[in-house]
C-alpha cells in the first residue's frame, strides 16, 4: 500500500483520504481509526460508513488504556463537562495550557502508533489532517509546525528513512480544508466532528463552531443537521 491515513471520521480526516484516494486509488489507502476512550462512538462510527462509501481498507486501535487518568473532558472517565466555547474564549483562562479537549500528546501517541502499522502494511506515508486553526494560541500543542517537524523526522528516521508524514493542512485553516474537500466531492454528510455524542450535532462545541464557520466562509451549506446553533454562526443557508 501506498498511503495510512489516521482516520477518525471527522471532517478533517476525511478530508485527507479523500486526497489519499484521489492520488493513488483505493486499494492502496489504508484507514486507520484509533478508539482513545472517548465519551461517544459517533467519530468511529462514521469512520466505518466513510470507509465503506471510498472502498478503502479500515483497521482499529484502541489506546485507551493510555489515556485512563486523564482529566480531558473528551474522555469517558473524566468528571468534567465540555465546553461550549469557542477555543479563543476557553484560551482566554487557560494560562497558556491547552484548552481541556486537549487528549493528552494524543497525535504523538497516534503518530507512532501509526508508523509501526503502515511499515509492517508497506505504507510509503502517513497522512494526517492537522490545521492550523486547531494549534492556535496553544489549544492543541500537538498540531503545531514545530510538532509536524520533529515528529515527521522522527518517523522518517526512526523508520529508516522508509516513511514520510504528510499533512497537507498543517497551514491551512478550516476554512481551506472545507475548501478542498468541496472541490473533490467529500460526503460531508457523512461526518462527525462533533465533542457530544447526541442524536445530532450540538453546533456550540467549539469544533462545531468552526465547522460552521469554515462552511459560511466558503458560502456553503454544511449538510449535517445541528441540534441548534450558537449565537452569530448560521447553520444553512
Amino acid at each position: 500500500m501506498k498511503a495510512l491515513v489516521l482516520f477518525s471520521g471527522g471532517l478533517d480526516s476525511t478530508v485527507c483520504l479523500g486526497l489519499a484516494v484521489r492520488e493513488f486509488g483505493a486499494g492502496e489507502v489504508l484507514a486507520l481509526s484509533v478508539s482513545y476512550g472517548q465519551k461517544h462512538r459517533k467519530e468511529m462510527e462514521a469512520s466505518e460508513k466513510i470507509a465503506a462509501y471510498y472502498g478503502v481498507q479500515r483497521i482499529t486501535l484502541d489506546l485507551g488504556e493510555l489515556f485512563r487518568n486523564s482529566s480531558c473532558t473528551l474522555l469517558e472517565g473524566s468528571g468534567g463537562d465540555i465546553p461550549h466555547e469557542e477555543y479563543a474564549k476557553q484560551l482566554e483562562g487557560s494560562g497558556g495550557a491547552p484548552v481541556s479537549t486537549y487528549v493528552p500528546f494524543r497525535n504523538g501517541l497516534f503518530l507512532s502508533s501509526a508508523a509501526a502499522v503502515a511499515l509492517s502494511h508497506g505504507c510509503g506515508t502517513i497522512w494526517y489532517g492537522a490545521h492550523a486553526d486547531d494549534a492556535a494560541g496553544n489549544a492543541y500543542p500537538d498540531t503545531s509546525p514545530a510538532f509536524n517537524r520533529a515528529i515527521s523526522d522522527a518517523i522518517y528516521i526512526g523508520s529508516g528513512n522508509a516513511l514520510r508524514v504528510v499533512a497537507p493542512f498543517i497551514d491551512k485553516t478550516k476554512a481551506d480544508v472545507v475548501a478542498a474537500g468541496h472541490e473533490i466531492g467529500v460526503p460531508f454528510e457523512l461526518t462527525w466532528s462533533c465533542y457530544e455524542g447526541g442524536e445530532k450535532v450540538c453546533g456550540v462545541c467549539a469544533t462545531c463552531r468552526d465547522r460552521i464557520r469554515a462552511f459560511q466562509e466558503n458560502g456553503l451549506t454544511d449538510p449535517i443537521e445541528y441540534e441548534t446553533s450558537a449565537p452569530g454562526l448560521r447553520m444553512t443557508d
